[in-house]
């Protein structure tokens, strides 16, 4: 079972949204005071992601990242992305 089949099963599926091709990245599930919870992301992982899928430099993965998926806002329980410390 793969984590994002994890949380759909554990949470309710409705209250979670993913951001396509990246379940690889997935750490699990974000909560805030006064927020609804959201699917967190570890960000070096979505870019790697999309320059081994995708085929980019590290440059325009991080650009296209930035633009395209962290700027991306679809709704309260839009996924959130960590940086981890390095």
């Amino acid at each position: 079972m793969t984590i994002k089949e994890k949380l759909q099963e554990k949470h309710n599926y409705k209250e979670l949204l993913f951001a396509d091709g990246f379940d690889k990245a997935i750490l699990g599930v974000a909560w805030a005071y006064d927020k609804p919870m959201a699917v967190a992301y570890d960000k070096d992982k979505c870019i790697k992601i999309l320059m081994e899928r995708d085929g980019m430099n590290e440059a325009d993965a991080s650009e296209f990242f930035t633009y395209n998926v962290e700027g991306a806002y679809v709704g309260e329980q839009t996924p959130v992305f960590v940086e981890l410390k390095k």
